[in-house]
């Protein structure tokens, strides 16, 4: 999943001060509409037990994915997930819940803190089933090849070490070859 945080901060725990039900709020979703595309729902769940509802269900990933979309990041719960993997849409989220509860959104458009990292709106976010990191703007360009380069050397050493024809000799000269290409032109945050 990759794409510009649209961030909010959500509770789940306690009803909602405003608002009626927990997808009628169009400020918000005009808000990540205005985030450029393609698009990350980033939640971070304030209470002080996370997860208590699920604020992203099949009707928060479908307006999500109509909006270009391609998943969400939360601390917090997330459900529906038959539905929501039928649609493409990813999530990393914090665990799983059977309801919404009270699920509502107190405030959006602000930086937010998922698992020790802070997100901003816009920032670029990248997240698989490893995990979640953001890509500094100025560099997002040069990933596709860099990422490209690494793949290949990664899949050079997996070859050898699984051939007849390996050695720790063999293994020395082929890791002194690529040592400089280590080096990242950025550090993560």
């Amino acid at each position: 999943m990759i794409g510009y945080a649209a961030t909010a901060r959500i509770r789940t725990a306690s009803p909602p001060m405003t608002h009626r039900c927990y997808y009628d709020r169009m400020d918000w979703w005009t808000y990540v509409a205005s985030v450029p595309g393609p698009r990350v729902m980033v939640l971070e769940d304030m209470d002080h037990q996370p997860g208590i509802g699920a604020f992203v269900g099949e009707i928060h990933g479908a307006i999500g994915h109509a909006l270009d979309c391609s998943g969400c990041i939360t601390n917090g719960a997330v459900r529906d997930l038959p539905a929501l993997k039928a649609m493409g849409f990813h999530l990393f989220a914090g665990s799983l819940a059977v309801s919404h509860s009270y699920a509502h959104i107190i405030e959006f458009g602000e930086p937010v803190e998922i698992g020790g990292l802070k997100i901003r709106s816009g920032d670029l976010v990248h997240g698989d089933r490893h995990g979640v990191h953001t890509i500094p703007l100025e560099i997002a360009a040069k990933i596709p090849a860099q990422a490209a380069e690494l793949l290949a050397q990664e899949n050079e050493l997996t070859k050898f070490c699984a051939s007849p024809e390996f050695s720790l000799d063999g293994l020395s000269k082929r890791l002194q070859s690529v040592a400089g290409t280590c080096d990242l032109p950025w550090r993560p945050r």
